[in-house]
């Protein structure tokens, strides 16, 4: 059994005798060197598997597997709130990591894999990172290496299983089931597999696009209550942090966090209203593409994609391209010697049900300073000061469907006197509370897992 102790340690080793973190990195750098990839833009008519349905209004596929895009508008309250095309990927795939003790230091055992969509191609990614239609073959490929363990979990010491949302932004109502097994028996290492202690993933993390987006969902999951924690006080650098995680009560601030999720779920009539592509007022549609007839934060682009070594290695699909890049950032300030965790009520047009907390600051690449708040406005403050930046990286989202989409992650650390009051939809919440809370479903949003992921102690 793994125990906050076996994280802890693992955290905290930034380095291992089975793979080294410069080994790691030339051996990145190897694949990227050897790996043929070619993507350009091309034509939907370039393709006789894609389609665009013009009495339908939407992209899709002839087998109607994997995704379609279709339309979307979204209402609150009768009031109009935005259009715009949407991934609709019914299916649930496996974000999984396997880990195992190694020379008593716990390993995760991670890939190097392309997606289509990666800014650097290769990126530290799971060790099983597969759709529905991957694990089916319905694209015709071979099965992903080691699904089995994840298919027959319950063999196995499960530390984390939960099926969390992705972007909403960009999909509708999309999950994935992330999880964590450990296993004590031997594992063949395959060619694009190595293994990492949780320091190393930690240290990669503060290099921008090399570890990936659902390497950071899924390593956000990890519970801090295995067992009895005294042998980990020692172990923290930052006091407040530990106080944060194992001597707050998350019960405590349960009822304030879940009555404003709860008030809005009740409260708030909201509309998402699927429409034909053709029918967004806002929005054009040719061979090429879906475009925004004023700035957006995206579009949709057809990509004719050659990659070596994968599945499948030669196909066109469509992927969201980024119109810029957006900002995340977490904001943290030690309150009473407690580390508290600004968090922000965040609805989107594709969350499953209809609002999750997303981090304090949350800017698509079309956001102004004319639409700032107190918060928005603390954090540019900051950032032209550089002051209490704890990390600031680029990281890419989901490569498979975003196309070269990389966001700026941000952790600041307050002093005291600032903030003191907070917007509507805003709050101070312990670790512990965030714990527990990404241990249930719908509850934190992707770009705050994400954030939570990159924290150190």
């Amino acid at each position: 059994m793994i125990s906050t102790e076996d994280i802890i340690t693992s955290w905290l080793t930034e380095d291992s005798k089975i793979n080294s973190t410069g080994e790691i990195l030339s051996w990145i750098d190897g694949l990227n060197k050897s790996t043929y990839v070619n993507i350009r833009e091309c034509s939907i008519y370039d393709s006789d598997f894609w389609f665009y349905d013009d009495y339908r209004g939407e992209v899709l596929n002839r087998k109607r597997s994997f995704f379609s895009i279709i339309g979307m508008r979204h209402f609150e309250d009768g009031e109009f709130i935005g259009e715009q095309p949407v991934i609709v990927q019914p299916e649930t795939g496996y974000l999984g990591i396997i880990c195992r003790k190694i020379h008593g230091v716990l390993h995760f055992l991670m890939q190097a894999k392309i997606e289509p969509g990666n800014v650097n191609c290769v990126q530290i990614s799971p060790t099983l990172q597969a759709t529905k239609s991957n694990f089916t073959r319905a694209h015709g490929g071979k099965f992903p290496a080691y699904l089995e363990y994840f298919e027959n979990s319950a063999k196995y010491n499960v530390i984390y299983d939960q099926v969390q949302s992705e972007q909403s932004s960009r999909f509708y109502r999309k999950r994935n089931r992330n999880m964590i097994i450990n296993v004590d028996e031997d594992i063949n290492v395959l060619a694009n597999f190595k293994w990492m202690t949780l320091g190393q993933i930690k240290r990669l993390m503060k290099i921008n696009n090399l570890v990936n987006m659902d390497t950071r969902t899924v390593l956000s999951g990890l519970p801090f209550y295995l067992g009895d924690n005294g042998a980990v006080k020692n172990l923290f650098r930052d006091e407040p942090l530990y106080t944060s995680a194992f001597l707050t009560d998350p019960q405590k601030e349960f009822p304030a966090v879940f009555q404003k999720i709860n008030d809005y779920k009740m409260f708030k009539d909201v509309t998402i209203s699927p429409v034909p592509l053709n029918q967004l007022t806002e929005w054009k549609i040719d061979e090429f593409g879906i475009y925004c007839k004023k700035p957006a934060d995206f579009s949709v682009h057809y990509y004719d994609i050659e990659i070596s070594g994968r599945e499948v290695q030669h196909w066109i699909q469509p992927l969201f391209k980024a119109s810029g890049i957006a900002t995340f950032a977490l904001v943290m300030k030690n309150i009473e010697g407690v580390k508290k965790f600004l968090v922000h009520l965040k609805p989107e047009i594709g969350t499953f049900d209809k609002i999750e907390l997303g981090p304090s600051v949350q800017w698509e690449p079309t956001h102004t300073e004319a639409l700032d708040n107190s918060v928005d406005k603390c954090l540019r403050s900051h950032l032209r000061t550089k002051k209490g930046i704890a990390l600031d990286v680029l990281l890419s989202e989901e490569g498979g469907r975003f196309y070269h989409e990389q966001n700026r992650n941000i952790l600041l650390t307050l002093d005291d006197g600032e903030l003191e009051k907070l917007p509507e939809g805003y709050l101070w919440v312990n670790f512990s509370t965030l714990n527990y809370m990404v241990q249930m479903n719908n509850c934190l949003n992707i770009q705050l897992r994400n954030l939570l992921s990159l924290i150190n102690i």
